[in-house]
């Protein structure tokens, strides 16, 4: 999104069903539109929002069990 593409017009563009969309059919695209982008708009001011998106950040010796060298 730009940051001069008002809210209405986000709306308008995502109301455009998508060919997967539009071959299940939608009964009101409009809201369909809102509800996506105010998810989207959710999951981007917090990346944790979304379930299983959470990158874990770990050490190779956190992931790692520790073996001793042979003798």
């Amino acid at each position: 999104m730009t940051h001069e593409q008002s809210d209405q017009e986000r709306m308008e563009s995502r109301a455009h069903l998508l060919p997967e969309e539009a071959a299940v059919g939608s009964d009101d695209p409009q809201a369909q539109a809102e509800a996506i982008l105010t998810e989207s708009d959710i999951r981007e001011a917090d990346q944790n929002a979304a379930p299983d998106t959470v990158l874990e950040h770990r050490t190779s010796d956190q992931t790692v069990a520790v073996s001793e060298p042979p003798d």
